[in-house]
């Protein structure tokens, strides 16, 4: 067994464990406000710290990429008019897929 898929099923043990333990947490320590609102918040900080990363790098170089910030830019504008997330990504998607196509990047 290579060292990826030793690496591959140590991870999915982990992750299996943690879903485990999130399900066993007691009752009286989730309905506590400040856990509820940490849990609330966290993956919103989370997916967007992603999304920053992913706008404004290449590789392991800063890269601000037209292209890239203008899809963001429209998702940014769809989801302040409330769109569905699945609508969010096509626009971002298709914003910047037109603006490579041309020639900006």
């Amino acid at each position: 067994m290579s060292a990826t898929w030793i690496a591959v099923l140590a991870t999915s043990a982990g992750c299996y464990a943690l879903k485990l333990a999130g399900l066993t947490v007691p009752q009286r320590l989730l309905a506590s406000p400040w856990v509820r609102r940490f849990a609330e918040l966290v993956p919103v900080a989370l997916l967007a710290a992603l999304s920053a990363v992913q706008a404004a790098t290449s590789g392991e170089e800063f890269a601000l990429d037209p292209a890239r910030l203008a899809g963001m830019g429209a998702a940014v504008a769809a989801l302040l008019l409330r769109a569905p997330f699945l609508v969010v990504i096509v626009v971002a998607a298709g914003t910047a897929a037109l603006l490579r196509i041309a020639g900006v990047s």
